[in-house]
């Protein structure tokens, strides 16, 4: 988070809730700090989907920690992902998916760079689905053992091109922050800083850096509003 902040940058950052231990405290800092509290399911392991029955016995619990932490959002361990079933949880936006990712244990990619609506019944109608648009951290420089930043690059400028969310995962515990020889399984932050660097000198002035709920609320509030009268526009001319 120092990180982030001293680059200008604010992030959420994503709890296992019954894997390690969660201090209020820190959660209050991470607020604090301009940033947001997610969900990352109960236990990363295995997957979450695998039976309804065994989603369905989750769900209580999860809604739950939702509700303690006041938190909105959630992100499946291991990218796992079911959107029909996801309605089920009391979330503003879910963001379990990513545009394109083959590495993944349930590899199928939602195919776009921009958030989208997942329409449900119930009282809160839906919600956004925030798809990562960027390779992991854990992809690319720990199964893939690449040296630099390139390929984060290349694709950050061809989403921009495109008007896109740049939307990244990364994980601070394979970040090596010390600047001595990494770990087995670490990678030097200063990857990641000089991402973040890299967007504000070349991208300075065209970008918004919301945390996931403030873009999940924009895009209800304006895009699926917006989706939704050219829908009944285009109803109305169909019937005429």
């Amino acid at each position: 988070m120092n990180l982030d902040r001293a680059l200008g940058f604010r992030a959420s950052f994503n709890f296992v809730a019954e894997k390690y231990t969660n201090h209020a405290g820190l959660f209050n800092a991470i607020r604090e700090g301009g940033c947001e509290i997610g969900l990352h399911g109960l236990r990363h392991h295995n997957n979450m989907f695998r039976t309804y029955a065994s989603f369905m016995a989750q769900v209580p619990r999860i809604n739950k920690y939702l509700t303690d932490w006041d938190a909105v959002g959630f992100r499946a361990p291991c990218m796992y992902h079911n959107l029909e079933w996801s309605h089920k949880l009391n979330i503003e936006y879910d963001a379990s998916t990513f545009d394109t990712d083959p590495f993944e244990p349930q590899p199928d990619g939602v195919g776009t760079i921009f958030p989208f609506w997942v329409a449900g019944k119930g009282e809160n109608g839906g919600y956004v689905e925030l798809p990562y648009t960027l390779p992991q951290d854990f992809t690319l420089f720990i199964l893939l053992q690449e040296k630099d930043i390139e390929i984060w690059k290349r694709k950050l400028d061809w989403i921009v091109a495109r008007g896109g969310m740049a939307l990244l995962v990364t994980h601070p515990d394979y970040m090596g922050f010390d600047g001595e020889k990494c770990g087995f399984e670490e990678y030097p932050a200063d990857y990641y800083a000089e991402l973040l660097s890299y967007i504000k000198n070349r991208y300075g002035d065209q970008y918004w850096n919301p945390v996931p709920q403030e873009i999940a609320r924009y895009w209800r509030d304006n895009m699926v509003e917006r989706s939704s009268d050219q829908q009944v526009m285009l109803n109305r001319g169909a019937g005429s």
